[in-house]
């Protein structure tokens, strides 16, 4: 059973809208209300980035959810990684992912960032996590706006796990 809009036209599947709403909680549980996501093309052909906008449509509407991009890595809490890791990006990925704030997240999004595509060479390390600590893999080529709710679901548990593995007391380590 689908929802329609006004005009008719389908809004979301139940499936859908289980999903969305599982994600809303537990994006609100763990960051009060939002979760800022900086994706990072690691030289991919550009299909997991047309799924990736599909999500801020109104179809999907990310917004809703607590989930929003941000171009800058400084205020991002998730690392949202597409493409093969080629050679020359790899400092520049090292970077990104050590300007932002922690406890931080990388998903890894689509066969090429899971090595499936290339293999390791000259010009690709073939996957994201030979300069990356992945977190989440979201397989699919690319990958459809649904399993990237999933994903990022998976994504918000596993921050959970590690919000709650800091000791906020002086002297203590983790």
């Amino acid at each position: 059973m689908s929802t329609t809009t006004a005009g008719g036209g389908p809004v979301t599947t139940e499936a859908e809208a289980a999903a969305a709403e599982q994600l809303r909680s537990a994006v609100a549980r763990q960051f009060g209300r939002s979760l800022h996501i900086r994706t990072l093309d690691t030289g991919s052909c550009a299909a997991c980035e047309q799924e990736i906008r599909m999500l801020a449509a109104p179809h999907y509407d990310l917004h809703r959810l607590g989930l929003f991009f941000t171009p800058a890595p400084r205020h991002a809490d998730l690392l949202l990684v597409t493409g093969p890791m080629l050679r020359a990006f790899a400092a520049a990925a090292r970077k990104t992912y050590e300007a932002m704030p922690g406890p931080k997240l990388v998903v890894a999004t689509g066969a090429c960032a899971l090595g499936g595509v290339y293999q390791p060479d000259a010009f690709s390390y073939g996957s994201a996590d030979q300069v990356l600590p992945v977190d989440v893999w979201i397989p699919g080529c690319p990958p459809s706006p649904l399993a990237l709710l999933h994903g990022l679901l998976v994504a918000v548990g596993r921050l959970a796990d590690k919000v709650s593995g800091l000791s906020f007391v002086a002297g203590a380590s983790s």
